[in-house]
């Protein structure tokens, strides 16, 4: 329930972004936002109150004594980022193996020269709760600088029982003051000690499912389908008995080959497919059918040096809400929600209207929080970004800077007066 007093507004916009409906944006309608040119906006008790034209809102508005008055210097306005698909939580990094990709080196030879995943589950396994909540909440920080206000964070780096736990623990321990969703990705990868018996290794997964559950430790559960992880059956097994223990389902899919896990996650409801460079049309019509959003990682494919890109025009063709995340992980080092964006536009041919519409409404469907963020609507959580710039496009046009001059999470200024 609202509070009785409009304890925020911001006035003087020079430019305000938001969506139209309540439903995800897809298609055509991702270029096509609601800009409002000289608009304001309350907010009451976290949850904004009213948007419109400055001198409507300022005849309607009905402000507390104390409520905080911005005058937003005709800045863009636009709904904070939302992330939807981070690995944010691990421990270690592995900036020495640039060096040898470049010198030609395979994911395998990294491998046994002691890199790749297998390095950070061994530094991940190595920390403490406490020490892994510390990193966490470090890289939540220079996310919410550089704009995002809501974000997913999978496990995936313990691959035993107890190191798993540890990491979804450490997500409920941060003080981040961002939006967190939290998913279990104990099927990341089969982990050396169970290298010929994956089974079992799902076994041990899955029945990690209810306790996890049941203490609230996910809201989403995940697995990795691709060749040498886990097979279209494997996922199918994983990822029905996460539902039958009462979470939501994603899926890791069509990254390398395709295998038939974004069909399987579609089947079972999966709230977001991610990667998606090797799908199909037939993929694509399964995401349809059941409402699947696409999630695409535009940074992952250059920190693999992958010179093909997913079908993003098909995707938009065939009317899904296309969204994008940053997929911070040890491989793949990006906090910047904006850096994303210039790669949507310069990789994915993207317009800057449809980036806007993937890194906020879309996004927050994908994790499950589209009826309260993404969108700048009465009644909708008080994330709100100011920008330092005169329209949306120039954030995706003048890359390598921070664009953000004011960071604010339902209806509390966090970050304000940030330098370029």
């Amino acid at each position: 329930m609202m509070a009785d007093k409009d304890d925020l507004i911001l006035h003087n916009i020079g430019r305000l972004y938001t969506f139209r409906g309540e439903g995800a944006v897809a298609g055509k309608a991702m270029d096509s936002p609601v800009i409002i040119e000289g608009a304001a906006l309350t907010a009451r008790g976290g949850k904004i109150s009213m948007v419109g034209r400055e001198e409507e809102v300022w005849e309607r508005a009905d402000l507390g004594e104390a409520a905080e008055c911005i005058d937003c210097g005709g800045r863009v306005v636009v709904p904070g980022f939302v992330d939807p698909h981070t690995h944010a939580v691990f421990g270690g990094t592995r900036e020495f193996e640039l060096a040898m990709k470049l010198k030609g080196a395979s994911y395998l030879d990294i491998l046994e020269a002691g890199g790749g995943i297998l390095r950070t589950v061994k530094d991940t396994r190595s920390l403490s709760t406490e020490e892994l909540t510390t990193l966490l909440d470090e890289r939540l920080d220079r996310m919410l600088r550089y704009g995002t206000t809501s974000v997913e964070i999978k496990s995936g780096y313990g691959l035993d029982r107890e190191t798993e736990l540890r990491l979804l623990r450490a997500v409920r321990g941060s003080s981040s003051p961002l939006t967190k969703v939290a998913t279990f990705l104990g099927p990341h990868a089969v982990p050396p000690e169970y290298r010929d018996r994956p089974d079992e290794f799902l076994d041990m997964m899955i029945e990690m499912l209810e306790g996890i559950a049941r203490e609230g430790l996910a809201q989403y559960a995940d697995i990795f389908c691709e060749k040498g992880v886990f097979n279209a059956e494997q996922t199918r097994r994983f990822l029905s008995a996460a539902r039958e223990a009462g979470l939501g389902v994603k899926v890791h899919s069509d990254e390398i080959e395709n295998l038939g896990g974004t069909i399987v996650g579609a089947s079972l409801g999966a709230v977001s497919a991610d990667h998606l460079l090797v799908s199909t049309e037939k993929d694509l019509e399964a995401m349809k059918r059941s409402g699947t959003v696409p999630v695409l990682l535009p940074a992952t494919l250059m920190t693999i040096f992958e010179d093909r890109v997913p079908d993003v025009r098909g995707i938009m063709e065939m009317d899904l809400p296309l969204a994008i995340a940053t997929d911070l992980n040890p491989n793949c080092m990006v906090e910047s929600m904006q850096f994303i964006q210039t790669l949507a536009c310069y990789r994915l041919r993207m317009t800057p209207n449809e980036i806007l519409a993937a890194s906020t409404v879309n996004a927050a469907f994908a994790i499950g929080l589209g009826d309260r963020k993404g969108r700048l609507k009465e009644g909708y959580d008080a994330d709100i970004l100011i920008l330092k710039d005169p329209s949306f496009d120039h954030v995706v046009y003048h890359f390598g800077v921070n664009h953000v001059d004011t960071v604010i999470i339902n209806g509390k200024v966090i970050e304000r007066d940030m330098e370029w």
